[in-house]
């Protein structure tokens, strides 16, 4: 099995208005469908209630590593943790990766999620799985967001 999952996208829109859509938590929850309680600020968790149909009963927590204008932000959250019975927190979580380039008139996106070999054997592959389909509905989420938001 493989240890990272790897999307990318060519967005019609300007780095800066990506960046946005990726680091102000208002427009992040807005397009990644989960209604965050705060701002992302390097070093720091930050939660939310997940607002994507059939997950509304689950919080999503992470822990933002990097705050790079315009180029890079990353953060740290345990994948597909969607059973609320089960505490999450003694897991390793995976590292998400968000790279900016210009790209021609508009933005080069690139999303990474690696660190799946440390998560429980019993729920590796699924929470591979679901992660990677989960990034290619967010690279189209963004997309449309920046598209009818410019």
């Amino acid at each position: 099995m493989e240890n990272r999952i790897e999307k990318q996208i060519e967005l019609a829109a300007p780095v800066g208005r990506v960046w946005l859509a990726l680091t102000d938590y208002r427009q992040f929850g807005e397009w990644f469908r989960v209604v965050l309680d705060g701002p992302f600020v390097a070093g720091q968790s930050v939660g939310g209630q997940i607002s994507f149909p059939g997950y509304e009963h689950l919080r999503m927590e992470i822990v933002v590593k990097a705050i790079q204008p315009e180029t890079y932000f990353s953060y740290t959250w345990h994948p597909y943790a969607v059973d609320p019975k089960v505490e999450y927190s003694h897991e390793t979580p995976t590292l998400v990766e968000f790279r900016l380039e210009p790209a021609g008139a508009g933005t080069l996106l690139k999303v990474t999620e690696s660190g799946f070999d440390k998560i429980p054997a019993d729920r590796r592959a699924e929470a591979f799985r679901k992660n990677s389909g989960g990034w290619e509905q967010q690279m189209k989420s963004i997309e449309a967001y920046v598209i009818a938001k410019p």
